[in-house]
């Protein structure tokens, strides 16, 4: 993934905020053991342990012999998406047909070692937290080897649990260009309010006022 400067997470704790506060949801990316097929992409939810991602799959899913075979997968995520059209960039003063169109996202991946969980207890444990995670009002039956509905329907499912050793995040959204072009298209992504145009709106908005003039802002020396 290409990440420019200007398009690069401030710190860890812009896109560890991003990650908590979006649908915890994206693709696993596994390499297939034959080079000349496509990698597999498995969409699935995942729950953030420490410094470590779960996952829990089906066991008749294709993926297993080569995850087995994988000592690095990536699980990539993407939200607060739009597109921008040709004329919301044109430059000041010129046609509006000379602009050029971009997409706008936050993306969020990480590269990690997977470790395959399969003993009952061990994934009893990880669907315990998964649901902490996803259904923190409770309202669920205990996850327990010995007693219904889970104990009988572990065996269907395998655990993964992803030691991250990287994490690549990337804000796409004009931060090198100036504050107006900017605070215009913050305008017309709301007044559009089209798919994910309130929440691409909400992140340019975030990192405007966090980096304001980015040509500015990256010639001032540091504290």
């Amino acid at each position: 993934m290409l990440i420019h400067p200007w398009d690069a997470a401030l710190d860890a704790h812009e896109w560890q905020n991003w990650v908590a506060t979006t649908d915890r949801f994206g693709m696993l990316v596994v390499n297939n053991l034959d080079p000349t097929q496509a990698p597999l992409v498995i969409p699935t939810h995942f729950t953030v342990a420490g410094e470590d991602l779960l996952v829990h799959l089906a066991r008749p899913n294709a993926v297993w012999p080569h995850l087995r075979a994988s000592t690095e997968v990536r699980l990539a995520m993407i939200g607060d998406f739009a597109y921008i059209p040709t004329y919301w960039r044109a430059k000041a003063g010129g046609p509006d047909e000379d602009g050029v169109p971009t997409s706008y996202y936050t993306a969020v991946q990480f590269l990690c070692r997977p470790t395959i969980i399969d003993d009952p207890q061990g994934k009893a444990d990880l669907l315990t937290a998964q649901l902490n995670d996803f259904q923190p009002e409770g309202r669920h039956a205990p996850v327990d080897v010995q007693a219904e509905p889970y104990g009988r329907m572990l065996s269907g499912i395998r655990g993964i649990r992803l030691a991250v050793t990287r994490v690549d995040a990337k804000f796409k959204y004009d931060d090198h260009n100036p504050v107006e072009h900017r605070e215009r298209v913050i305008d017309n992504l709301e007044q559009r309010g089209r798919g994910l145009d309130t929440g691409a709106a909400a992140q340019q908005r975030r990192r405007l006022a966090a980096i304001g003039d980015w040509r500015t802002a990256r010639t001032q020396p540091r504290p």
